[in-house]
């Protein structure tokens, strides 16, 4: 099989990684490429004890490592000209790496740690401190909206342990618009099913129709979100969840918002 079969499939995900972590789409680019050169010219190879997608990736992070902050490095300096990108560059680049690994590419913590080159514990280590670090950045004032008072109790727990602020608890449309009429929330949570046979999506419909804000649903009924019919959403959670779960999904939906409603604001 040919290098360029080999990797073509996971060429755009390595793209968004590199342009998160360099912070600029012409600079992220710019490290892909050398990257493909460096394999294709036979300076570098794929570690054939790795999948393909994890061999790719720690090649990257490989030419990353030794060109991304020399000084004369475009990546150094890359136009970060978004909310999410000036909010990387203020986590520390290790930090940086293995959350955008982890949360975002989905790779599983040993297989970040191949990538980029340290063993399980720094790993873990580096992403506890990424979390830390996007808590504090982005603590907010969430919505929750869920009909089941036990599950409720628990997303509430789940968000305050992340020291957000729940502004409301819904448990049908009506009840969401009228809470999200009162404060505008920064993330809203939502069941689709709720208790008067009103529609979790409809109400986020209405909510999204003034505010700008991420939404992840929370439901036992992933297919009805999932037709092909109308735009899916990005952040879909299957009841029963794990904590940790919710967790990395409220920490990816407001940290790759491009906008939101933070307490400081």
């Amino acid at each position: 099989m040919s290098l360029l079969v080999t990797v073509a499939p996971h060429l755009p995900f390595v793209r968004r990684y590199a342009r998160a972590l360099a912070g600029d789409q012409a600079s992220g680019d710019g490290f892909v490429r050398s990257t493909l050169r460096a394999l294709a010219a036979g300076e570098q190879s794929l570690d054939p004890e790795l999948s393909p997608r994890v061999a790719l990736y720690q090649v990257f992070q490989t030419n990353w490592r030794a060109a991304a902050f020399s000084p004369d490095s475009s990546g150094q300096t890359g136009n970060v000209d978004d909310d999410a990108g000036a909010r990387l560059m203020r986590i520390a680049p290790a930090s940086r790496q293995a959350f955008l690994l982890t949360a975002m590419e989905g790779f599983t913590t040993s297989e970040a740690a191949r990538i980029i080159g340290v063993d399980f514990e720094a790993i873990e280590d580096l992403i506890l401190q990424a979390q830390r670090d996007i808590e504090a950045e982005l603590a907010t004032d969430v919505l929750i909206i869920e009909d089941e008072p036990v599950i409720a109790a628990d997303i509430e727990a789940i968000v305050q342990e992340l020291g957000h602020q729940v502004s409301g608890l819904a448990t049908t449309r009506t009840e969401a618009l009228a809470a999200a009429a009162r404060k505008t929330p920064g993330l809203v949570l939502a069941d689709i099913q709720l208790a008067d046979g009103s529609s979790g999506i409809d109400a986020v419909k209405d909510i999204l129709s003034g505010a700008d804000v991420p939404v992840i649903f929370i439901t036992a009924f992933p297919e009805r979100l999932l037709t092909g019919e109308r735009p899916e959403p990005a952040f879909l959670i299957t009841k029963p969840f794990e904590p940790i779960t919710v967790k990395a999904a409220i920490g990816q939906a407001l940290f790759f918002h491009p906008r939101r409603a933070a307490k400081s604001d």
